[in-house]
């Protein structure tokens, strides 16, 4: 006679083995009976009735992220692409209706998305979708708090990672920016361009007028020195007139020697007899004499009466 004892440990050790399961940390398992529903197990070792209840499925409670991309077009009729991420997860209290309620939780909530996203885009101007990107996800979701938290969902935070606008549109904004940077760039240099002239001038006005000093200085030295020489010269029996002529033949042959020493001086044509330098200052003499004359008539003058 075979014995049944094995088969009885075979039968207790499947049984037992088909009773025994885990729950994974952050996750719960739905329990059925006859395909009702049974209970909630969380994480850890759980048993269950072989053969009777059966493990319907299980529920990460971690947070998860969906992205959704939506196509949309802006209030200056510019089409846009957005990325919105939503980062959401299962309310712990309320596995079951995260589970019964909602076959697609994605689907649901991607609606969602593209609901108000396409609600609150076309109210916007392309560059007011870059400025208020928060604004559109702080919109997504208050929406989706209020519609998933009755199927047992929290959302916790959504984000617009991503605006994508046309190739042209982005294209045509790069020439945009470019140029507003290039214009102030032209502004920026005209401004240097006119500070230097300014300082230019400002520096070549200072020295005209060092220069007008130093030519104001040389000349009463000048005057001096001549005085000096004719007062040097009448004491040795030279009269003034001679002492002039001298001086002037003097600075006359002094000049051309100045300019025969010079090897890149152009032409220049002067007189050099030696009656030059008296012919010089009778010429001199002669036009101040004239003028003075001139104006001594012209302050004597009487102007007429008209009657």
């Amino acid at each position: 006679m075979i014995s049944i004892f094995p088969v009885i440990i075979v039968l207790i050790a499947v049984v037992i083995f088909a009773s025994i399961f885990t729950v994974k940390q952050q996750t719960s398992a739905i329990i059925e009976r006859f395909g009702k529903f049974n209970a909630i197990r969380q994480s850890g070792l759980r048993f269950k009735i072989p053969l009777i209840d059966r493990i319907a499925g299980r529920l990460s409670l971690k947070i998860q992220q969906l992205d959704v991309i939506i196509e949309t077009k802006t209030l200056d009729d510019v089409f846009v692409k957005l990325k919105v991420s939503v980062q959401y997860k299962v309310i712990y209290d309320k596995v079951y209706d995260a589970f019964y309620k909602l076959d697609y939780p994605h689907d649901q909530i991607t609606s969602y998305v593209f609901d108000v996203v396409r609600a609150e885009v076309p109210k916007m101007k392309l560059d007011d979708v870059f400025v208020k990107k928060d604004d559109i996800a702080i919109a997504v979701k208050s929406e989706l708090n209020d519609a998933m938290s009755d199927y047992g969902f929290d959302i916790i935070k959504t984000l617009v990672t991503d605006i994508d606008p046309d190739a042209q549109v982005k294209e045509s904004m790069n020439r945009i920016n470019a140029s507003e940077r290039e214009k102030i760039a032209a502004q920026f240099e005209g401004d240097a361009q006119r500070i230097l002239i300014v300082e230019r001038a400002k520096a070549e006005a200072e020295s005209k007028r060092l220069q007008g000093q130093g030519i104001a200085d040389q000349r009463r030295e000048i005057a001096r020195g001549l005085e000096e020489s004719v007062e040097v010269l009448n004491k040795v029996g030279i009269n003034s007139q001679e002492a002039s002529a001298l001086i002037v033949v003097t600075q006359h042959y002094d000049t051309l020697q100045s300019i025969g020493q010079e090897t890149n001086s152009n032409l220049i044509l002067l007189p050099n007899s030696p009656q030059a330098g008296s012919q010089m200052l009778n010429d001199m003499v002669a036009s101040f004499t004239a003028s003075n004359q001139i104006g001594e008539a012209m302050k004597n003058a009487k102007p007429k009466k008209i009657d």
